[in-house]
């Protein structure tokens, strides 16, 4: 925490200048409100949303101030999207795979399935031509989205039995949203879409046989060691990202010295809330082990991960074929993805294989 307010004191030292010369210019404040689709307590995502309105307050000399709202507050978790657009909130902080009934080619930019991982959707994003295409799905809503944060490569789900098949999957009832769910849901599995406060009971009460949720740092606090001991290593979200929504009639109103001090405080808590992902879910897993012997991490076996790559496959080449923009998005990550991971390859995965001990 010390290191996060050093940090926070020297945007505000950097940033004095461009400061001093908006107050020249303006001096209203301007009091923003932020829907999140998270409690108020909740491990690292909800953290990701109280730096952001720190630093834009700090950064902007106290012109900008946010308001929080969680969703014990405002009541509709998986209701960010249209409270936005409504204007009833300034901001919101959530994922766009939750909605992917209202607006489905949103999700692919939290992440598909086999897909870009955290530092590949990132360069997508700001370098890849990924934040053009969102602007376009986005901008007809009068939105605007920005990356809000990274959860990087997610655990694939706790499941009260091993699956050793794909007959293990018939049947089943798991929480998974997005296009994992679609997927899941072809190879026979009932999917819910449950919010995060109701994931533990639904899992206790045998309303669900597996939940998908983040990985260990938020995991571990849900108590799911508790009920499920198969752990499973992941495929549906390698790089999953959370994101900002603005109201873009909010957003016109603003200064552009204030839009920038936004971006800027957004791009900030966006990687601050990925880097603390991993270092808690290291921290996480390890004491997870210790306290819970009895969880046993799994990978799925490979007619399961054949199966869930030939399905994930098949259902987007049916959204490219319907739909022109879902064409143009999923073949802009295809394509990065083929020239991106050649060297994510040769450094990363090279340097893990060459490098590794027992």
């Amino acid at each position: 925490m010390n290191l996060r307010k050093t940090f926070l004191a020297a945007i505000a030292v950097a940033t004095s200048a461009f400061s001093a010369s908006a107050l020249a210019q303006d001096q209203e404040t301007y009091n923003l409100s932020l829907a999140q689709t998270w409690g108020p307590n909740t491990p690292i995502l909800a953290e990701t949303t109280k730096h952001f309105a720190e630093m834009a307050e700090k950064m902007s000399d106290g012109r900008l101030k946010i308001r929080i709202d969680p969703s014990s507050k405002h009541k509709a978790p998986f209701g960010i999207f249209d409270m936005v657009r409504s204007g009833q909130y300034d901001l919101g902080h959530t994922a766009s795979y939750y909605y992917k009934g209202t607006i489905p080619n949103a999700m692919y930019f939290t992440t598909i399935p086999f897909g870009l991982t955290a530092p590949e959707m990132y360069s997508w994003f700001y370098y890849g031509g990924g934040m053009d295409l969102m602007e376009q799905v986005y901008r007809p809503y009068g939105l605007l989205s920005f990356p809000g944060g990274n959860t990087g490569n997610q655990m694939g789900g706790w499941f009260r039995k091993e699956i050793k098949s794909l007959d293990d999957l018939k049947g089943l009832k798991m929480r998974t949203p997005g296009l994992a769910g679609e997927v899941m849901s072809e190879l026979g599995v009932a999917v819910t879409n449950i919010p995060p406060g109701e994931l533990f009971s639904a899992l206790e009460r045998g309303t669900i046989d597996a939940a998908e949720w983040v990985g260990p740092a938020l995991d571990f606090p849900m108590g799911f060691q508790q009920i499920a001991k198969y752990y499973y290593s992941g495929w549906q979200e390698p790089g999953a990202e959370v994101q900002f929504l603005v109201n873009e009639k909010t957003w016109d109103k603003l200064p552009a010295d204030l839009q920038e001090i936004l971006r800027v405080a957004m791009r900030t808590a966006a990687y601050d809330m990925y880097i603390e992902s991993y270092h808690e879910n290291a921290m996480a897993w390890d004491k997870m082990k210790e306290n819970y012997p009895d969880v046993q991490h799994k990978v799925f076996p490979p007619e399961v991960i054949n199966a869930l790559r030939k399905t994930t496959d098949k259902l987007l080449e049916q959204y490219a074929e319907k739909d022109p923009m879902a064409r143009k998005i999923i073949s802009s990550q295809r394509d990065y993805l083929k020239i991106v991971r050649k060297w994510t390859n040769i450094s990363d995965k090279a340097y893990l294989e060459s490098s590794a001990t027992e």
